[in-house]
């Protein structure tokens, strides 16, 4: 099988070819909403084109068989019966004061493990808002399709429902029945929502017309997609012989899996549980890693151990938080102590931070055993070494999966991927019992 990979993510489109489980081509560009009326939202037509555009590319070098699209969660499209949007796709961080009483309408946690959000990042909250805000162009939808969904039906024109993008947070799930809580029940929204669809499932082959645009194979089979964490999550889920974490790295950084059980984990510091992609929930912390290390960076800067060291020794840290986006410590300002910094020293501090924040999930989540790190940030020296510092009693390896999604994409079609090469990950040296201490203590 030769795959293709759709990776929508809060920041980047990527579109990455698999041959026998290995990358062999890619294709990457900025995933930015569109800011103007009637909200921000997503760019659809524009991420559309761009793709169409890569797998014509793809489709001139390699015999494509399958399609598995793969996005980051708190999306969803309403789609008409034409198959048009009925409403612009709702940005997750677009602020929704009108949604008050939302609050009464939502599940208890101990219902749907899904905590009260921010902004837009619970999907139901998404849905109220836009019922009540845009109730006519509400009642052309015939279908809410969560997103990896809604790829997998432009480019198949079937529509189904998916567990890993339903249960991530959403209000929508109740992870316990393995059905939809009673949130949708009461908005009636239940009708909205196609049947469900296993995340490899094949949706059907790719339309006819995409198939003449692109010179894809029309044999080419659509699959269901998967929430990208869940993606990252499902090769280690299978593999494993006994407790482990995975780290996925990316917009978010989230620790998933561990032995805390659910009814202990706590809504307040964004714990979570979501749903795998064989349909059990999995207790996860998470915080907005990558995006909160863009601004405190730019961008700019090389982690360097040599300055992390020397920075823990002058006590600077950086405390949370740079986002408004949940976390371990909502509603928290973020604080940096430190002088003035050089561009790696900055992005130096800011890696001990992420290495830090990551603990503190992964002591939420009540990891145990093995921890893969995984993703674009997991190359970081200072992030991934100082993490190995701090948590000594566990074995922790830096996944062969660069993208921290190809190779669950390719497990969900059948694909065996090669032997796991995951690499042990050295603890970096510096006094890192003395300064996590610190660091907690000044949190209070």
């Amino acid at each position: 099988m030769t795959i293709a990979v759709f990776d929508v993510g809060k920041t980047n489109l990527k579109l990455c070819v698999l041959d026998g489980g290995q990358m062999v081509w890619s294709a990457t560009r900025p995933n930015l909403p569109i800011d103007v009326p009637p909200y921000p939202h997503a760019d659809a037509a524009g991420v559309e084109a761009w793709l169409l555009e890569k797998l014509t590319e793809a489709a001139r070098h390699f015999p494509i068989t399958d399609i598995v699209p793969v996005t980051h969660g708190a999306c969803a499209a309403l789609v008409t019966a034409a198959g048009d949007l009925a409403l612009p796709i709702l940005d997750y961080e677009t602020p929704l004061p009108e949604a008050a009483a939302y609050g009464a309408s939502r599940p208890d946690f101990a219902e749907t493990l899904s905590p009260d959000l921010p902004l837009g990042l619970n999907l139901g909250r998404q849905i109220f808002w836009l019922q009540q805000q845009f109730p006519e162009r509400f009642t052309q939808a015939r279908w809410i399709l969560t997103y990896p969904q809604y790829w997998a039906f432009r480019l198949s024109g079937r529509a189904v429902s998916e567990v890993t993008s339903l249960g991530c947070h959403t209000d929508l799930w109740n992870p316990i029945t393995r059905g939809f809580s009673s949130l949708v029940v009461r908005q009636r929204w239940g009708a909205l929502f196609p049947p469900l669809a296993g995340a490899g499932e094949s949706v059907g082959l790719i339309s006819p017309a995409i198939a003449t645009r692109t010179g894809l194979l029309p044999t080419c089979r659509v699959r269901a997609g998967i929430h990208d964490s869940n993606a990252s999550f499902l090769r280690h889920r299978l593999a494993a012989e006994g407790p482990f974490s995975v780290v996925s790295t990316g917009t978010w950084i989230i620790a998933m899996g561990g032995g805390k059980p659910l009814s202990a984990l706590d809504p307040t510091r964004d714990c979570l549980a979501n749903v795998d992609a064989l349909g059990a929930p999995v207790p996860c912390a998470r915080f907005m890693g990558g995006r909160e290390y863009q601004v405190l960076t730019g961008g700019l800067g090389t982690p360097d151990a040599g300055l992390a060291r020397d920075l823990m020794a002058a006590g600077a840290m950086i405390l949370p938080s740079f986002s408004e986006t949940g976390g371990p410590f909502p509603g928290r300002r973020g604080e940096i102590w430190a002088g003035d910094l050089s561009a790696d020293g900055r992005a130096s501090l800011a890696s001990l931070y992420l290495a830090l924040m990551t603990d503190v999930c992964l002591d939420l989540c009540g990891s145990q055993g093995s921890i893969r790190l995984e993703g674009p940030m997991a190359g970081n020296a200072v992030l991934a070494g100082g993490l190995a510092a701090m948590r000594r009693g566990q074995t922790l390896a830096l996944s062969d999966d660069a993208a921290g999604t190809l190779l669950g994409a390719a497990l969900l079609v059948g694909v065996i991927p090669p032997p796991k090469t995951d690499t042990a990950i050295v603890p970096l040296d510096g006094p890192w019992d003395a300064y996590r201490q610190a660091w907690r203590q000044a949190l209070g």
